[in-house]
């Protein structure tokens, strides 16, 4: 299924990525820290979820959606507040969007 694909090629190496440079800047007991991870462990979960596809899409969506406006709104936010300006620098650089490469031999675009 392409979700799986997207996210085991793109998704896991973003949550990696946060979660080992962009959370730690936050003490790690951090209420919003803890939510973020919270999120991430609960997205995961959903992916190895063996229901019907557009349930849990469905679900999939809504808990990436909250998740990110999350992120946005609150956490991101916080995290600049208490960032030097180094670690600022360095979450740009490790940040930067990537160059997306789909998988379009996946049977989704056939």
């Amino acid at each position: 299924m392409y979700a799986e694909w997207f996210f085991k090629t793109h998704l896991i190496p973003h949550f990696e990525m946060e979660e080992a440079h962009v959370f730690t800047i936050l003490e790690e007991d951090h209420d919003h820290v803890k939510k973020a991870l919270a999120d991430h462990r609960r997205i995961k979960r959903l992916f190895s979820e063996s229901e019907e596809d557009s349930k849990k899409l469905s679900k999939i969506e809504e808990e990436l959606e909250k998740h990110i406006r999350f992120e946005e709104r609150v956490l991101f936010p916080e995290i600049q507040k208490a960032a030097t300006e180094a670690q600022m620098l360095e979450i740009e650089k490790i940040h930067q969007p990537e160059s997306f490469e789909d998988n379009l031999e996946d049977e989704f675009w056939k």
